[in-house]
């Protein structure tokens, strides 16, 4: 493993480097690191080059200071390629990373080859995902970081029913990665990601980019509909229904995502 931290125009990003062959790029969703992608870097590193990031203002990564758009995390896509050598790649995002992975589909088409994009949506946030989201963080400030009925809200927006009553081990991973989260400069990623979030749907429909959508049954941040409608705006895009998993798929369910993470990429 080689763990690097490269400079982008969002600051300096801890990324970390498994194996060879050709690349896939994972990013997380918000409040989460390079790290939710523990299940995949140990399934895929031993045929491919695997590159976890923590983005902009999370983890490992430089702490933000100022809103960022989507353009600017598609173009951070590219000059992390840059930094660790890496022409052409596969793109698997969740959530915030789902929906940079279109944005960078669309950005930078000869940069990319596949792209699995799990729990997102194309559409600008609502007014009560915008009021939710709001209160989250003034009250996260107000405590100092993610806390008591705040980290009830944060599992209840990223794990369903079925994983919280099977998988203990998410949920605690979940818990503890919230109270590590830095809520000055997660705040920054979180006003750009929720509130500022732009629709792209307009955007999404110039992706030429093989894209298979993911859906969990029981996402209770972007509904089945939400999704769904995401996949619609990408030509061509495949969609796949989850049951029994919610907003981080990959963590939920790592073995179906695995395999069909491996079906459609090695599909090239």
């Amino acid at each position: 493993m080689q763990e690097l931290r490269l400079p982008t125009r969002l600051g300096r990003l801890r990324v970390r480097v498994f194996g060879d062959g050709e690349a896939i790029l994972f990013w997380p969703s918000l409040l989460m690191t390079g790290d939710m992608w523990a299940g995949q870097a140990a399934e895929f590193s031993p045929s491919h080059r695997v590159v976890l990031v923590d983005p902009p203002g999370h983890g490992g990564s430089e702490k933000l200071t100022a809103p960022f758009t989507f353009t600017d995390c598609a173009h951070t896509v590219a000059e992390i390629l840059d930094g660790v050598g890496v022409t052409r790649t596969h793109f698997v995002g969740n959530s915030w990373g789902g929906m940079i992975g279109g944005t960078f589909a669309a950005l930078h088409p000869e940069r990319i080859g596949r792209a699995v994009l799990m729990n997102c949506t194309a559409s600008a946030a609502g007014r009560r995902q915008r009021l939710e989201y709001g209160l989250l963080l003034r009250t996260a400030k107000a405590l100092g970081g993610i806390r008591g009925p705040l980290t009830r809200s944060v599992l209840k927006a990223f794990l369903g029913p079925t994983t919280m009553r099977t998988r203990p081990d998410v949920v605690a991973f979940v818990r503890d990665a919230a109270r590590r989260v830095d809520v000055e400069s997660s705040a920054w990623a979180v006003t750009s990601v929720v509130p500022q979030r732009p629709d792209q749907r307009e955007l999404l429909s110039r992706v030429r980019t093989p894209v298979l959508v993911v859906a969990g049954t029981e996402d209770a941040t972007f509904g089945l509909d939400e999704t769904i409608a995401m996949a619609d705006a990408i030509p061509g895009a495949e969609i796949a229904v989850l049951d029994g998993v919610a907003h981080l798929a990959a963590l939920e369910n790592p073995t179906l995502v695995n395999a069909l993470i491996r079906d459609f990429v090695v599909r090239e």
